[in-house]
């Protein structure tokens, strides 16, 4: 039995004790006195949210197929422990073995949204590591950053000693090896980070150095150091069946968010979002088998006994074997109390077809992401799904029985008028027409229609970056239009819109879009009690506010000031795979209002030919490594 880090006393007068001593089903357990390296992998928010991120549990199997790694778990602690904590001086410590994470050789996070800065630091400073890299010496945990806010590291520079920009299956071995060895030798921190630097991928911030114009805006970021590269390419898995998955999922004793099994399907997007970060930094799209899916889907079922399996990726719809895949499992698991979910679907006739054999109508609701209400604002964003398309998905899905929808949509976005917003309403109120145009004895009760609309955050690669974002009061004054409009919809009663936190917004806009300038800014409101920001209970925009004004940085000068094509910004070291003119192509077909095809109806030369696999080449006999054509 092994001791747990915090007393009985303790863990009985905290929420979900389970979050803190381990022992799940399929933890993984090994001698650490065995194991060469010791990797500490961190989840920077709560147990129930880190538990239900798949990309932890995926290099979780990995790491602890070797037996020369321990990979362990380390997550957020809750607010009722963080002061106990502080005040009985207890390290922050690991689920498997309980020991302090400041003994381990790898502190890993993953940086999933850019609301969890503030967590990176609870995690370091709980942990007794120094906060900047810069201050740690030949003890300390070496501090690696991964995960899709990876993709602009500059913001949180200084408490990293290393970023990994790509996906977990392809270097991380090489990099544990090249820390092996430079152990071994007897060789010092500053010597495995020169050597880690050489390493596809690896950016390590204290190697590279920037320089500003007089109006604040990037003027040079260079290496300085002769092992750093001037550009870091991501590394991305280019034959997905080659990448084995998850052995045996983590199986939590209390309810998580995700409280499944994942199975990944597929990696990337062909729909060419203007304002999705994810559908362009995975591209290209890469399938995996049919047979690799029904391998994994009965032994992560056999192993966890989960009562439910979720296809995981950007676009389900877009896997072309999803239909073998869905009466695979339909059939497989025919009376075995097993529910299949499917979510990022597009509403078409077959996807209504798939989701009626898997779900309970009566109790599901059905969701439709239009993200515009105008089929102009549509068009500028890419989105590839027209009025005709929606009302249609909409018709079919009340025919078939369903009576409730959820709708998403965005308020901000570029080129943005009062009728694109006045939209949201209109597009809504079609949708409930749509449904009291069936008979009314084959109705199913009445028609829920609930719109939500988050604040539009331009993000990194993304034709978006050089976009002007609103301010606070801009966005809540275009809430206040759909809302308004709304309450003249003649199906009002049956309609309901719910918009996001304005002030949260406007923070993620410069965290997103930031320099390492920011770094001070987010250090400054962690010192005056800013953590998990994400959480509406404990987000106080006041400490922010006082922390922009102590460091002296303004949040217009990363929000509302459009960026001419030819800035430079803190990103641009990183080669995402889209190349920068391709973004200016398409930053350029948003401002005409013309729609980019899908990757499968023709490519638009992204710049992701050269990785050599995926989408880029089904169907065809290319080499890998040449660039495509318009």
């Amino acid at each position: 039995m092994k001791k747990l880090a915090l007393s009985d006393e303790i863990l009985l007068s905290i929420q979900q004790p389970a979050r803190y001593i381990g022992g799940e089903i399929n933890e993984v357990i090994k001698d650490p006195k065995k194991v060469d390296v010791r990797f500490a992998m961190c989840f920077p928010d709560v147990y129930e949210i880190g538990m239900s991120h798949l990309g932890i549990q995926i290099l979780y199997s990995m790491f602890n197929r070797r037996e020369d790694i321990y990979c362990e778990r380390v997550y957020s602690p809750w607010m009722d422990l963080d002061p106990i904590m502080r005040e009985k001086n207890i390290p922050l410590f690991t689920l498997e073995t309980q020991e302090p994470v400041k003994h381990f050789d790898f502190l890993g996070i993953t940086l999933q949204y850019e609301m969890c800065y503030t967590n990176v630091l609870q995690i370091l400073e709980l942990s007794q590591i120094p906060l900047h890299a810069s201050q740690r010496g030949e003890e300390d945990p070496i501090v690696i950053g991964g995960g899709p806010c990876a993709y602009n590291p500059e913001p949180l520079a200084e408490f990293f000693d290393l970023f990994y920009i790509g996906e977990g299956e392809t270097v991380y071995f090489q990099l544990m090896d090249c820390y092996k060895e430079n152990k071994k030798a007897g060789k010092s921190r500053l010597d495995f980070l020169k050597k880690a630097a050489r390493i596809p991928g690896i950016y390590v911030p204290a190697f590279y150095e920037a320089s500003y114009h007089e109006d604040g805006t990037l003027k040079e970021f260079v290496p300085i150091v002769p092992e750093a590269p001037a550009s870091i390419t991501k590394q991305l898995v280019t034959h997905m069946d080659e990448a084995e998955y998850i052995d045996n999922p983590l199986v939590p004793y209390i309810r998580v968010t995700q409280d499944r099994v994942v199975l990944e399907i597929q990696r990337g997007c062909i729909r060419g979002c203007r304002f999705c970060q994810a559908g362009n930094v995975y591209r290209p799209l890469r399938e995996h088998s049919l047979e690799y899916l029904k391998r994994y889907a009965r032994h992560m079922l056999e192993s966890t006994g989960q009562e439910e399996i979720s296809l995981s990726s950007l676009s389900s719809s877009d896997y072309s074997q999803l239909e073998g895949l869905v009466n695979f499992l339909i059939e497989e698991f025919k009376g075995k109390g097993v529910n299949i979910s499917l979510p990022s679907l597009r509403i078409d006739a077959f996807s209504l077809d798939v989701m009626s054999k898997v779900q309970d109508i009566k109790k599901s609701s059905l969701t439709f992401a239009p993200e515009a209400g105008s089929q102009r604002l549509r068009d500028v964003i890419n989105k590839g799904l027209t009025e005709e398309d929606i009302l249609k998905g909409a018709r079919e899905a009340f025919e078939a029985g369903w009576n409730r929808v959820k709708l998403y949509f965005m308020l901000g976005l570029p080129t943005e008028t009062r009728e694109d917003m006045e939209g949201i309403a209109l597009l809504s109120e079609k949708i409930a027409e749509e449904y009291y145009e069936i008979p009314k004895d084959q109705r199913h009760g009445k028609v829920q229609v609930v719109a939500s609309s988050s604040f539009f955050v331009p993000k990194p690669f993304t034709p978006f970056q050089w976009a002007r974002m609103c301010t606070k009061e801009e966005f809540l004054e275009r809430a206040a239009i759909v809302r308004g409009k709304f309450r003249e919809m003649k199906n009002f009663k049956s309609l309901k819109y719910n918009w996001h936190e304005a002030e949260l917004t406007v923070l993620e806009g410069v965290l997103a879009r930031g320099d390492r300038r920011v770094g001070a800014v987010i250090e400054e409101a962690y010192k005056n009690g800013a953590v998990y920001d994400s959480w509406s209970e404990y987000f106080d925009n006041e400490i922010w506010m006082k922390a922009f004004e102590t460091c002296g940085v303004s949040i217009d000068f990363y929000t509302t000031r459009e960026r001419g094509t030819d800035e430079l910004f803190p990103w641009d070291f990183i080669d995402a795979g889209v190349s920068k003119d391709f973004l200016k192509r398409e930053w350029e077909n948003a401002r005409k209002e013309q729609v980019t095809p899908n990757c499968r109806q023709r490519c638009s030369a992204c710049g992701a030919l050269k990785f050599g696999g995926g989408v880029c080449y089904e169907g065809r006999p290319s080499q890998a490594g040449e660039e495509g054509t318009l």
